[in-house]
């Protein structure tokens, strides 16, 4: 079996589906660990059809899909800063059966390769602490703890990357 990489519009059936299960397990996780429940059906519901995706379509963003043999297995999105000057790395994302086969970093170095492409010089991201997985890839792929660069009320790490 093979992967590949491939931009595909935030509201094909793979792309929502793949934002459907990214958007439960983290949400489940946060409250889980915080509330000791899984996510609200009707919240889970409003939250996935309130954020699209339409921010990650072109010109000013991008999501790729990866499959594995042939069938949809993860993602992950960029945004491009209002400067261009940087990228914001988000959704990455791998179905749980698909993890530990190297899919989480290909799709990391397509989405720099991507953001360089639309002109980026660094990319950023935020993540949470219970997120460990997430912040171990990272910071194997050469990303630096920093600053926030945003004020979301779920983001405990910022990461930075300079592409060029």
């Amino acid at each position: 079996m093979t992967w590949t990489v491939a931009p595909e519009h935030p509201d094909s059936p793979a792309a929502r589906a793949l934002w459907r299960a990214y958007y439960t397990e983290v949400s489940d996780r946060w409250y889980l660990l915080h509330e000791g429940r899984r996510t609200d059906p009707d919240e889970l519901e409003r939250e996935i059809a309130a954020q699209s995706g339409a921010d990650l379509a072109p010109p000013r963003g991008l999501l790729l899909v990866a499959r594995y043999g042939g069938e949809p297995a993860g993602s992950a999105g960029i945004r491009l800063s209002p400067d261009g000057t940087a990228a914001e790395l988000t959704r990455v994302f791998l179905y749980e059966g698909m993890r530990g086969r190297g899919g989480a970093a290909l799709l990391v170095r397509a989405a720099e390769e991507a953001a360089r492409d639309l002109g980026a010089r660094r990319m950023i991201l935020d993540t949470r602490s219970d997120l460990v997985e997430a912040r171990t890839l990272y910071t194997r792929l050469g990303y630096a703890e920093t600053e926030p660069h945003n004020d979301d009320p779920y983001a405990e790490h910022w990461f930075a990357r300079q592409l060029v």
